[in-house]
């Protein structure tokens, strides 16, 4: 049995959970609003207290890879790696939006082919990053970013019933008006959903080089300009 950490920070939303052999042990979520660096360190301390595990007894650590915010996923990868380093224990990533669509599907396990999951993350005025999944949780379209109108989904809508979740499908549900449109209210992703999909990676020994593991950003990453004059003359 493997002993897992996993780590979700691809949005405002923190979530933590050790799990063991894919079930979940010990967790905590947490609306951060972008402060995971503050509280990162001290919600995995109190999970490890909590569950009486040690660092020494993890197996491997996982950790939510995007896409997602860049500032998030930074510091959920790098927290990983310092665990994985100096532990010397192997890092699984899990798909940001994988992990949401098998929570989404959570409840609906009779769910007909017909039922597809879109989760959402937020990206900036009308755009989302999103993917679809069936309900057994298998990719049928790729992660990428999309511009959501009235039409976007229309034609899929014709056919099937989509579910949608995540911060980003908020933004959304005033504009996709069709009955097969289900929306999910206050659906965040969760370290929770995480864990099937490490324990499977780890069964597979699917590991990531902890040296050069990068998170899955799909954009490249833009700095603000500051709006204090002459701070980067």
């Amino acid at each position: 049995m493997a002993l897992i950490l996993n780590i979700e920070t691809a949005t405002p939303f923190l979530s933590l959970a050790l799990s063991r052999d894919g079930q979940v042990v010990a967790s905590r979520d947490f609306d951060t609003q972008n402060s995971h660096a503050e509280m990162i360190t001290i919600l995995i301390g109190e999970i490890m207290q909590e569950s009486h595990t040690a660092f020494i007894d993890l197996d491997a650590v996982a950790v939510s890879k995007g896409p997602g915010s860049y500032t998030g996923l930074r510091i959920g990868v790098s927290t990983a790696k310092g665990i994985c380093y100096a532990k010397n224990i192997p890092l699984i990533a899990v798909s940001t939006l994988q992990a949401m669509a098998l929570g989404m599907a959570r409840g609906r396990e009779q769910a007909s082919e017909e039922v597809v999951f879109c989760p959402m993350i937020d990206a900036r005025r009308m755009e989302v990053y999103d993917a679809l999944y069936n309900s057994k949780n298998k990719e049928i379209r790729t992660v990428k970013p999309t511009i959501v109108d009235e039409s976007t989904y229309a034609d899929l809508l014709q056919d099937q019933v989509i579910v949608f979740g995540g911060n980003g499908a908020a933004k959304c549900k005033e504009v996709i008006k069709h009955n097969n449109a289900v929306f999910l209210e206050n659906f965040n992703p969760s370290a929770t959903w995480m864990a099937p999909l490490a324990e499977k990676t780890f069964r597979d020994e699917a590991f990531e080089d902890v040296a050069y593991f990068e998170p899955f950003y799909l954009k490249a990453y833009i700095a603000g300009k500051s709006r204090v004059k002459g701070l980067y003359d």
